[in-house]
């Protein structure tokens, strides 16, 4: 394991903005312009970018292993489409009670999560995604079961912008939430609670000797993650004014775990970056063959762990440490030679 010092994941965007960072957001700026008809399945890839950031601050700053994250964005999104069924139809204040709901939630299951290992983590989570969905599937009343909850009406954003079915407005508005969650996670993880959880993840025996409250450091972390989660069905509901059943379905849980794996894990991008790489190959292979595309997803799965077992983010980063430590050492060579040639 490296020491905390020598960490990578120290290095890549937490600090200060870089120019790659721009690039980025220039990207997403620039589908909005170039694919105006391809802007639903942009705002899909967003709204999983938004997805696997909040993964990415559970599992890969604090080591929270979950498969049960569906359930915070499940969460999210029925109540963004409660408040629009039942009258609460202000798109913005909609998502912040979606985030303060996901939170909460979050807030009480973080010390079940957080006080057991990586093994019954996982079982918990995944049990509490499992009950969530078949209780959202028994109370169709309210849910509307199977059939989705139907109904949700969203006003257009600060009152000028409509949600359309190009998802013009909706790929903006999710964007824009996206960067805010980003900032949120930025400043988070770049802050001395952000060194903290990754002291945690690495050697919680440590950082306990040391005074740590681990558990609280974790349980802030669940929260945070869980409230982005929420925020991310939240803008899902309001862009689409639906919400199916499916938004708790367990796939979902093992598909954003599948992006932050692909992107990797503790990179602040890495999420973003794999949830786009891996809804739009999905995309790309479904239409290509409808039947058999799965198959194909799966294998570049695996040649992605094969390769880059660190993601593309992690790996990308280990090569330029690589390069950086031998250009160096050359240029140490190189001065050495002439230093001695001089004395000569």
């Amino acid at each position: 394991m490296n020491e905390l010092g020598k960490d990578p994941r120290l290095d890549p965007f937490h600090q200060r903005w870089r120019w790659s960072e721009g690039i980025i957001w220039a990207l997403i700026v620039l589908v909005w312009f170039a694919f105006p008809d391809r802007l639903a399945l942009g705002t899909q890839v967003l709204v999983a970018a938004l997805f696997a950031l909040s993964l990415d601050i559970a599992l890969g700053y604090a080591g929270i292993v979950t498969l049960g994250h569906a359930a915070f964005l499940g969460l999210g999104a029925y109540v963004a489409g409660w408040l629009g069924k039942y009258g609460w139809t202000e798109p913005v204040s909609g998502a912040l009670v979606a985030v303060l709901a996901a939170s909460l939630m979050g807030l009480l299951t973080a010390r079940v999560v957080a006080a057991g290992t990586h093994l019954s983590g996982l079982m918990v989570t995944m049990g509490l995604g499992l009950l969530l969905y078949e209780a959202a599937n028994k109370a169709t009343e309210y849910t509307g079961g199977v059939d989705g909850m139907q109904g949700v009406t969203i006003a257009p954003v600060l009152g000028l912008f409509r949600f359309d079915f190009a998802s013009k407005t909706a790929y903006i508005y999710t964007a824009v939430w996206l960067l805010i969650a980003v900032l949120v996670a930025r400043r988070l993880v770049g802050s001395p609670f952000g060194l903290t959880l990754r002291a945690v993840r690495q050697n919680p025996k440590r950082t306990a000797s040391l005074g740590v409250n681990n558990s609280r450091a974790l349980t802030v972390s669940y929260t945070v993650s869980a409230g982005i989660a929420g925020l991310a069905g939240a803008v899902l509901t309001q862009g689409t004014q639906y919400v199916a059943l499916d938004v708790l379905a367990f796939h979902r849980s093992a598909d954003v775990m599948t992006m932050l794996v692909i992107g990797g894990a503790g990179y602040l991008y890495g999420g973003p970056l794999g949830a786009a790489l891996f809804i739009v190959l999905q995309d790309t292979l479904s239409g290509i063959n409808p039947v058999y595309w799965q198959f194909w997803l799966g294998l570049a799965l695996v040649l992605v762990m094969l390769f880059m077992p660190d993601g593309l983010l992690g790996t990308s980063s280990r090569l330029k440490a690589l390069w950086r430590r031998r250009s160096g050492a050359a240029a140490k060579k190189e001065s050495v030679k002439k230093e001695g040639a001089g004395h000569a």
